[in-house]
């Protein structure tokens, strides 16, 4: 049976490599669905889920990482995607993502309007709220 090979890695490390039966990209353009034999692109990556599905041989069923900016790059069956933000959904604590937030919201208060700064803790605020959607399912994950 055909397959992908999939490189998916952030900043700080490489989350996954290996097989895969398919997966679906979140773009700014929306969704794109990769199969094996794919057309060779470049895609920016957008904010959301990329959902990998694995190989019948290796259990089958999907698995989600959470994304925000970065690029997959598709080659045939080989496709990489390097995220500038990646967490797959089930290794998020939102626990700890609360409070990482509500840190960065205090912060934000903290600085001046007009610093660049802010843009750091902007983003960060922004990150742990689409965490907190995935795992909560719901559209509102917090304020600002």
């Amino acid at each position: 049976m055909a397959e992908l090979t999939c490189q998916f890695v952030r900043p700080d490390r490489s989350l996954f490599e290996g097989p895969v039966a398919s997966l679906v990209l979140v773009t700014y353009a929306g969704e794109l669905g990769v199969w094996p034999g794919h057309a060779s692109e470049i895609v920016a990556l957008g904010d959301g889920v990329v959902r990998i599905t694995r190989r019948a041989e290796d259990g089958g069923g999907e698995y989600d990482v959470v994304v925000s900016g970065g690029y997959a790059e598709i080659d045939n069956d080989e496709v990489i995607i390097l995220a500038d933000h990646a967490r797959r959904t089930d290794d998020i604590d939102p626990d700890k993502v609360r409070e990482t937030r509500d840190e960065a919201l205090e912060e934000l208060d903290r600085i001046e309007e007009g610093n660049h700064r802010r843009a750091y803790f902007e983003n960060k605020v922004r990150w742990c709220n689409l965490l907190l959607k995935q795992v909560s399912g719901s559209s509102t994950a917090g304020p600002r």
